[in-house]
């Protein structure tokens, strides 16, 4: 499969998207297909004609989609409940009445008739030729006819409708700076004698006032210190039936040791104030990324980071920054979701951020080049260095499959955040160390790299819990 580069103009707030767990590809961009198809019916004038709908859902959504919540976000979807707002608490209740009265109510006010066993149908034999992440909805009209359309989920809650050409940003918005590759960026940088995190801001300003970018890119903050606090403080079983443990309560519990406190700042003052060990700050960093991935498995409120699967990376090690390298300020936290963001944009424009398309290097080596590359910047890093950075994280992640054990996003998934996490960090050190003219392979290469690596993985190892792990364990999907 041929991918040139793509010339999308891609936002910051593109690649950090606000949602549910537990995956960007097979929950948050069903629902937000679910929220479009809903908006058709709406525009149409179809909503109050819809007697019976169906969704279809084909090749890694259908392998994969009970494990992933898939089923349950296009429910959610069709009540016309927002992924970014939704009370996390009320989910399993709604689904429940739902299943119980078998009736769905689109937009939260057309009863349909829906019986959510048998009118989510998984086609786990079936695959649509555009991506391997493809669902089809179907509404019944009471007058005999029928209204129907085809999404496809392309990673990072990203989706495209099938026949639609969407403008594309590169339409609508003229970039001060355009940027498809690395040396797009480099170039901008050098020619005008400006730092990577000053370009990408400039060419947010295209979009955006700059009290909204700054609003904007705190309050994502928010959300990610807010779940990492939150995983952190919560123990239990995750859902699912693999009866995986949280880990990230009993070793916060460990770490912080005697120390009381009541909120996040509190708890970050008591973080800061130890004595760090090499030993207590990669127990930190693992805490910080296992809080994120286990409250996105609970389908708990994270960040696509650039996937829900990839969730702990960044805000593992953003945290990091600020507790142990005096990042706690907020114009150097904009600075890393800026640099952060514009790297992942370039993965995807070049490659792609989707584990059914390109395995795991897709998701957890994009977040830790991603991360790599904003951390140096903000540690005083050249263009270069950062570049870099992003290059060596990235390189000792290709090849990563995707195999979840039972369809879900639990194993091996919330411990490759802690992983990538850490390479991050190394990654990091590494290119500070290093003098630019010294590497010998471009970011640009690896990320080509990347994605012939991704079309000569087999596709069992492409999130369809075929290959790998999810076959050399004593657990069948059917126990999930």
């Amino acid at each position: 499969m041929d991918h040139p580069i793509s010339h999308e103009r891609i936002s910051v707030f593109d690649m950090f998207k606000i949602g549910v767990g537990p995956s960007s590809s097979h929950t948050l961009g069903p629902w937000r297909a679910a929220l479009s198809f809903l908006k058709e019916l709406t525009e149409r004038n179809l909503l109050y004609g819809v007697k019976k709908i169906n969704i279809l859902l084909y090749g890694s959504l259908a392998k994969t989609g009970k494990g992933h919540g898939t089923d349950v976000a296009v429910q959610l979807g069709l009540t016309g409940a927002d992924p970014v707002t939704c009370r996390i608490e009320s989910i399993g209740s709604e689904i429940e009445k739902i299943h119980s009265e078998h009736i769905l109510r689109l937009a939260d006010q057309t009863p349909v008739e829906f019986d959510s066993d048998q009118d989510v149908v998984f086609l786990k034999a079936a695959t649509l030729p555009a991506h391997p992440n493809a669902l089809t909805f179907v509404a019944y009209l009471e007058n005999g006819g029928d209204f129907s359309r085809t999404y496809y989920s392309i990673g990072g809650g990203f989706i495209l409708e099938e026949g639609v050409k969407a403008p594309t940003k590169a339409e609508s918005v003229r970039l001060p700076y355009p940027i498809d590759t690395t040396e797009d960026l480099i170039a901008h940088c050098l020619g005008n004698a400006t730092p990577i995190s000053e370009i990408i801001w400039a060419n947010e300003r295209a979009w955006r006032s700059a009290a909204e970018i700054r609003e904007g890119l705190l309050n994502i903050w928010d959300v990610m210190k807010a779940c990492i606090y939150k995983g952190c403080h919560t123990s239990g079983i995750l859902p699912g039936g693999l009866n995986v443990s949280r880990r990230a309560f009993a070793l916060n519990k460990r770490l912080v040791g005697s120390a009381t406190y009541s909120n996040y700042d509190e708890w970050l003052d008591v973080i800061k104030n130890q004595k760090p060990t090499f030993q207590s700050i990669l127990n930190w960093v693992s805490c910080f990324a296992l809080a994120v991935n286990e409250e996105n498995a609970s389908f708990g409120r994270v960040v696509t980071a650039p996937t829900n699967g990839a969730a702990g990376v960044i805000p593992a090690v953003l945290h990091y920054y600020i507790a142990f390298c005096g990042g706690d300020n907020p114009d150097k936290i904009i600075q890393f979701l800026l640099t952060a963001g514009e790297i992942g944009s370039i993965f995807k424009k070049g490659a792609t951020i989707s584990a059914a398309m390109g395995g795991c290097q897709a998701e957890i080596g994009v977040s830790a080049a991603m991360a790599a590359a904003a951390l140096t910047d903000c540690m005083g890093g050249s263009m270069r260095q950062t570049t870099m950075a992003a290059e060596i994280a990235i390189e000792h992640h290709l090849g990563l499959t995707c195999d979840p054990i039972g369809g879900l996003v639990q194993i091996p998934c919330i411990e490759r955040n802690t992983m990538g996490a850490i390479k991050a960090i190394t990654a990091s050190q590494l290119a500070l160390e290093t003098l630019p003219e010294d590497a010998k392979v471009s970011l640009d290469a690896a990320i080509k790299t990347m994605w012939d690596t991704a079309l000569d993985m087999n596709v069992k190892y492409k999130e369809t819990s075929d290959g790998g792990l999810a076959v050399n364990i004593p657990i069948s999907l059917s126990e999930c």
